[in-house]
């Protein structure tokens, strides 16, 4: 399996970054597929998970702002991020079940 993340950045608050992870290794249309983040210091926080059927779950910070989604044909998963918020910045990274890429770096500042 092998996840590899793209599309992070510096961004203002308010400002929008799309977040993409490109899949290989296993049979992308099956699996569910999630972006979770790291804040340095702290532990991995599910962000959102979108299902095979292409039912789609979300933190509840993120609601609103936040929405995820997938391209089978590709094997790529995506994650569009809205008014993007300083408390949005972190590690963030593609996962499937127990993988996980080498993780995007998102920073939102002023």
């Amino acid at each position: 399996v092998r996840l590899v993340e793209s599309g992070g950045g510096f961004v203002q608050p308010g400002g929008s970054l799309r977040l993409s992870c490109v899949a290989s290794g296993f049979t992308f249309k099956n699996y569910r597929m999630a972006w979770a983040r790291r804040v340095q210091g702290s532990p991995l926080q599910w962000v959102s998970r979108i299902y095979s059927d292409g039912r789609t779950e979300y933190i509840d910070s993120v609601k609103g702002r936040f929405t995820i989604s997938r391209d089978n044909a590709k094997s790529e998963v995506y994650l569009q991020m809205n008014n993007v918020k300083p408390e949005d910045t972190a590690v963030y990274y593609c996962t499937m079940g127990i993988y996980e890429g080498p993780g995007t770096l998102v920073t939102v500042s002023s």
